[in-house]
């Protein structure tokens, strides 16, 4: 083998994808050149494309617009998007200031849908061998010992009922009805619903991530890419907010106005304690 044939097959062996083909003249997504993607389908059915390698059926594209739809945005409050608006007023870009956004979503803002897929697969390995509230009451008692007291995918701290949770759900029973999708994942979050209401005494309602979590399980996405599909969503919240304090005259917003203080919790010393 002469040293440019050695040289060409490392380059053709670095750098290995299933995923675009370019070549001068040529852009293809998954086999499909770009000229017979563009304006043929949706976003959505693009992430889909890219991530799974196939078209999705129209069912399978509104569950996933459904999700992608509903965890778009949640408020100044969302320490993401709050990050985003005192990032530009520090001056930075819109995509440095998305980048700083989009950096916090991890296992507490923004993990759980994550986090929810993998319980609700516990209760679904476990149902193999025992009644589904049997595995789901296993499932709780699991991450609650090993993960955290606070369990993915149902309550909400600002919403008694959160909005978002029942329209997806019904959507995901109208896709189990016309045998788009299997339900399984359903049937495992509504166990832990129940289990939870009979424990506590009261309903602990799933909220967003619950219910997404459900859609992502139903269409059979691995757990990880949860989290990365909520990133895609919220991003669109992230740089609508971003945009909006680029038009604000507010210079260094930090997490709280100016007339609210903060709390000194250190030492009060009067002197030095050292020799001079």
């Amino acid at each position: 083998m002469t040293e440019a044939s050695t040289l060409e097959q490392a380059a053709a062996q670095w750098w290995r994808t299933s995923i675009c083909d370019i070549a001068p003249g040529r852009i293809a997504y998954r086999g499909y050149p770009i000229e017979e993607l563009i304006g043929r389908i949706s976003f959505p059915a693009m992430i889909w494309l890219m991530l799974r390698g196939e078209l999705p059926t129209p069912q399978q594209e509104k569950l996933l617009q459904a999700a992608l739809v509903a965890s778009v945005d949640h408020g100044p409050h969302a320490p993401s998007i709050a990050i985003a608006q005192m990032a530009v007023s520090c001056g930075l870009p819109l995509n440095g200031a998305m980048a700083s956004a989009i950096n916090t979503l991890d296992d507490v803002h923004g993990g759980a849908g994550e986090q929810a897929i993998e319980l609700y697969d516990y209760v679904l390995r476990r149902s193999q061998a025992e009644e589904i509230d049997a595995a789901a009451a296993a499932a709780i008692d699991h991450f609650t010992a090993t993960r955290s007291k606070y369990l993915p995918g149902f309550g909400h701290r600002f919403h008694p009922v959160d909005p978002r949770a029942a329209p997806l759900l019904a959507l995901v029973d109208a896709a189990v009805a016309d045998g788009s999708v299997e339900g399984d994942y359903a049937k495992a979050a509504r166990a832990i619903e129940r289990v939870m209401q009979r424990r506590k005494g009261r309903l602990i309602p799933m909220n967003i991530d619950g219910a997404t979590a459900v859609i992502y399980g139903e269409l059979g996405f691995a757990a990880p890419l949860a989290r990365g599909i909520f990133c895609l969503s919220r991003a669109v919240g992230i740089l609508s907010h971003a945009w909006e304090q680029a038009g604000r005259k507010d210079r260094n917003k930090g997490p709280m106005p100016k007339l609210f203080g903060y709390k000194y919790e250190g030492q009060q010393r009067r002197h030095l304690d050292v020799a001079p």
